[in-house]
């Protein structure tokens, strides 16, 4: 998650960077547009090289507006995402206790949630396949299902929130 931030803030940078050096060359444009218009006065030239200064300021403000809008609905969303991890990670602390797993079943149980086989968990946690086994069928039947998508199923149900009709 730190490194998404990361990411943001950086792209957030450069492109401030960006539009910094377009106002720049704006106010440049404007700046000679206006001496132009000291030394030789109004004519069609001029007129039509202030339009298009006038229409570079506009593009500047209004894409300055929209980075910003973009670069706080990203913030936005990154809570977003952050508050549904720790509210999954509360909804299986929560279940988890009310299924009074052991701490080896609630380890075994996270393993498989997070969608790791038999063979995988035995490997990740050290343990024989047949104890793994075991403990997931004691998860299983604490949580009343028969199955590891039956146990994924049973947090995601929680989760998502039904259309309307």
């Amino acid at each position: 998650m730190k490194t998404r931030a990361q990411q943001l803030d950086r792209k957030a940078t450069g492109i401030s960077i960006l539009v910094a050096l377009q106002a720049l060359a704006c106010a440049f444009f404007l700046a000679d547009l206006a001496g132009d218009i000291a030394a030789e006065g109004i004519g069609l030239h001029l007129a039509v090289e202030g339009l298009a200064a006038m229409a570079l300021l506009v593009a500047v403000v209004l894409g300055a507006l929209q980075v910003r809008g973009l670069i706080a609905a990203a913030r936005r969303d990154e809570a977003a995402v952050a508050a549904a991890q720790g509210a999954l990670g509360d909804l299986i602390r929560l279940r988890f206790a009310e299924w009074q797993l052991t701490a080896a079943e609630a380890d075994v149980a996270l393993f498989a949630l997070k969608g790791c086989d038999i063979t995988e968990i035995a490997r990740l946690r050290g343990s024989a396949a047949g104890t793994v086994r075991a403990q997931l069928a004691r998860v299983y039947a604490k949580a009343e299902v028969e199955s590891q998508s039956g146990l994924i199923a049973q947090f995601l149900e929680e989760l998502i929130v039904s259309p309307v009709k």
